[in-house]
């Protein structure tokens, strides 16, 4: 789509406006979506996003599509192909913590509590509207999302520090943070 403002972080590369203009900031509800999310946002921890959705077909397949049961029951072998992948950001601490966050959202879920319900609660269950005119005033945490590292890390859950948090809060539409003046903010709608 040209001839739109869009947030400036986008830049012009396809890829990356593809993602601004089809999926940041538009709410996700099911677990197995929010699972990719919270993976892949921990995957960005020191790199470009970019760097990583130029990946997401790769962490798609070695982690199973994201399939949370059967990312929980991965072995040490697994754990050892995925190390070898270089499909994806071999960094130890993150591909341990994704086969250890699958199995406490399996643990959660068996025990009865959605995981997609327990993440929305954070925010009473709808998305927090922000109305930032510029990329310089978008925090980089929150309280809320320092509530919600806490919450998950008194879970079992690893890698999941307040900027983690928000920027996943940003992606999976739980926080809203297009600028005022990009056609994605819903003042547009």
């Amino acid at each position: 789509m040209t001839g739109v403002t869009r947030c400036s972080w986008c830049g012009d590369d396809a890829q990356y406006v593809a993602y601004h203009d089809q999926e940041w900031g538009i709410p996700v509800y099911d677990d197995q979506t929010l699972f990719e999310m919270l993976t892949l946002e921990a995957a960005q921890a020191g790199l470009s996003w970019l760097t990583i959705l130029r990946k997401r077909e790769n962490y798609r397949q070695a982690f199973a599509g994201f399939d949370i049961a059967t990312v929980a029951a991965f072995s040490d072998h697994d754990y050892q192909r995925l190390m070898a992948d270089a499909g994806i950001v071999r960094n130890k601490l993150k591909v341990s913590s994704t086969i250890n966050n699958a199995k406490v959202i399996q643990s959660m879920n068996a025990s009865g509590e959605q995981f997609g319900r327990w993440l929305w609660s954070f925010v009473d269950h709808k998305p927090v509207i922000n109305q930032w005119k510029a990329l310089s005033e978008v925090p980089a945490s929150t309280a809320v999302s320092d509530q919600m590292s806490k919450a998950l890390k008194k879970r079992g859950f690893r890698f999941v520090g307040s900027t983690i948090c928000y920027a996943f809060m940003q992606a999976t539409g739980m926080v809203n943070d297009h600028v005022t003046s990009c056609f994605r903010h819903p003042s547009f709608a």
